[in-house]
């Protein structure tokens, strides 16, 4: 398999998944200097101008934090860009991403043959996300460097396949770079999804209960306290299928159980509680997104934290098999 120079570096074979909302300059900058790949969507900075500022900051610390561990350089960072044609900043957004020369640039709802071309011209390699084999072809063919596998289970907007069944797919006739999601938040699910075929393992939700990360307090408590159980997987919020915690569901008076059909965002269910000015509860703000591997989460903890130990069941993972 064909890595890429700037992803060999890496201490763990880990990206960070870029989070709506939660994932800022903060979480980005700790994950790449605790030797992991960190992301976040180009919308997270509001207003847009907000995004030359974001890359400026990231670029900034993490030179300087090179130049003062020169042993131990930061992993490179990524930014997602959505494709779909309702993101009407996408072309601004790139070419903020072009003056810095953004590293990586995950792609998703849709792959573009300019974009890709875009991104190669400055430096930069495209990883584009995919729930299918049919999807994934359709980004190697458009010029994507490589693949991310959104498996079931997965946080946000998942997909419905198997993790094994998905890999084992791809992997039969395409040999670059793969990230598999999917539910993996310890060192030995990092190995899994190297055993199965993957180069990297792509993980959120584990990283939304940490002191980087700019999540409710009680959304982070909500990712120690949860488990797989506790993770309903709908279309009702968004229109497209994903994986919800359950407690900020039934915060929102709804009956996880028992959700109404339809359209949620053009329901009149009344004031949700909990939510801002008593404005009906909406997706990723009050309605919070998480994937089922958060049992392994106990704590609230800086990046640091969470990478070294990590680290640790990675390494205890690969002497159980003698890797």
């Amino acid at each position: 398999m064909s890595i890429p120079p700037l992803l060999s570096r890496l201490r763990l074979p880990i990206i960070g998944s870029p989070m709506f909302i939660i994932s800022g300059p903060e979480l980005v900058i700790a994950q790449c200097k605790a030797g992991i790949v960190g992301s976040f969507p180009a919308l997270n900075a509001r207003p847009e101008s907000l995004l030359d500022e974001w890359l400026h900051r990231i670029t900034e610390e993490l030179a300087a934090h090179d130049r003062a561990h020169p042993e131990h350089p930061a992993a490179p960072f990524a930014v997602n860009q959505i494709v779909h044609r309702s993101n009407d900043r996408l072309e601004r957004d790139l070419a903020a991403c072009a003056k810095w020369k953004v590293p990586i640039t995950i792609t998703s709802l849709g792959a573009r043959e300019d974009l890709n071309r875009a991104v190669h011209a400055w430096g930069g390699i495209t990883l584009h996300d995919v729930i299918d084999d049919r999807y994934a072809r359709k980004a190697i063919e458009k010029g994507a460097d490589g693949l991310i596998a959104v498996a079931a289970g997965a946080g946000g907007h998942a997909g419905k396949l198997s993790p094994f069944a998905l890999v084992q797919e791809i992997r039969a006739w395409f040999d670059g770079p793969l990230a598999l999601s999917g539910a993996i938040a310890t060192g030995s699910a990092v190995l899994a999804a190297q055993a199965m075929g993957a180069d990297f393992a792509y993980i959120g939700s584990a990283f939304i209960a940490t002191a980087e990360a700019n999540a409710d307090a009680r959304y982070k408590q909500g990712i120690v306290d949860g488990a797989a159980a506790d993770i309903v997987y709908t279309d009702l919020f968004t229109g497209v299928h994903g994986n919800y915690l359950r407690g900020s569901i039934v915060a929102a008076g709804l009956d996880p159980d028992d959700l109404p059909r339809g359209d949620y965002r053009t329901m009149d269910f009344g004031s949700a509680a909990g939510s801002e000015g008593g404005a009906k509860a909406k997706a990723w703000r009050d309605i919070w997104g998480s994937g089922q591997g958060i049992g392994a989460v106990d704590r609230v903890e800086p990046v640091a934290e969470r990478v070294e130990r990590i680290a640790r069941d990675y390494a205890a993972a690969r002497a159980r098999i003698g890797a």
